[in-house]
């Protein structure tokens, strides 16, 4: 617990095996209450040393794809009572380090997302992250911070804190089972009244960080543009009526 708010840790899991136990490893157990991982129907050792560590193993009868495994993660983490739920791929990209200052962004009730930004600082690109990516990545946040009008760094990370309120406030199952729910869920979130932070991140991209392909980054870039333009116009009524 951390300030008398339950912390659960849910990550998303597929073809882990080689990554998910350095990443427990340093998961802060002092504030973390429940380690959670839904597998999304793996077909190497992932489950297997996952449960070997103790951890909570849930695992899907079929692929659900990321947005649906993510779905479950956070199912999972409000079913175990959590107050804050933090989103972490097991595949060491992103450090379990941040879980207490991420965590603890949003025990006040100030916030209720935080966002583990690779762009802020040098993290990406001294951690490797693919130039055409770091590119893409920029320039779609921008947009995306024009859309909201807001000004973050990062929009694409998987590493995210959310609070147990706004969980339960935003119909996160009916949204995309693609790799796009992320953003889907952040836009929901900020046209509810939530608010959102951001921690610097870094990174890491080796053989063992899980990756999309570039046709599917590319979809999901297209994806995003059009997700928040259709927000930005949505802003724009609002305003038009007086309701912001």
């Amino acid at each position: 617990m951390l300030q008398g708010k339950k912390i659960a840790v849910t990550m998303p899991g597929y073809f882990a095996e080689r990554t998910i136990a350095r990443t427990v490893g340093e998961i802060p157990r002092d504030i973390v209450d429940n380690i959670i991982l839904s597998d999304d129907n793996s077909r190497d050792r992932t489950v297997e040393i996952a449960r070997e560590l103790g951890i909570e193993v849930h695992v899907n009868e079929k692929n659900k794809n990321y947005g649906g495994n993510v779905k479950c993660c956070l199912q999972y983490g409000l079913d175990a009572g959590a107050d804050i739920i933090i989103l972490l791929h097991p595949d060491y990209q992103y450090t379990p380090k941040l879980i207490l200052p991420m965590a603890a962004m949003l025990v006040e009730g100030t916030y209720d997302i935080c966002l583990g930004s690779r762009v802020s600082g040098k993290g990406a690109l001294s951690g490797g992250m693919p130039f055409w990516r770091y590119i893409s990545n920029v320039f779609i946040t921008n947009w995306m911070d024009f859309c909201f009008g807001r000004r973050h760094t990062e929009y694409h990370t998987g590493y995210r804190a959310y609070s147990r309120e706004l969980l339960e406030k935003v119909d996160f199952h009916a949204l995309a089972d693609d790799f796009i729910f992320d953003n889907e869920l952040l836009i929901a979130a900020l046209e509810e009244g939530f608010q959102v932070c951001e921690v610097t991140c870094p990174t890491r991209y080796d053989d063992e960080s899980s990756s999309i392909k570039f046709s599917r980054a590319l979809k999901y870039g297209i994806a995003c543009m059009k997700i928040s333009t259709a927000a930005l116009f949505r802003r724009w009524g609002r305003k038009v009526t007086g309701e912001e």
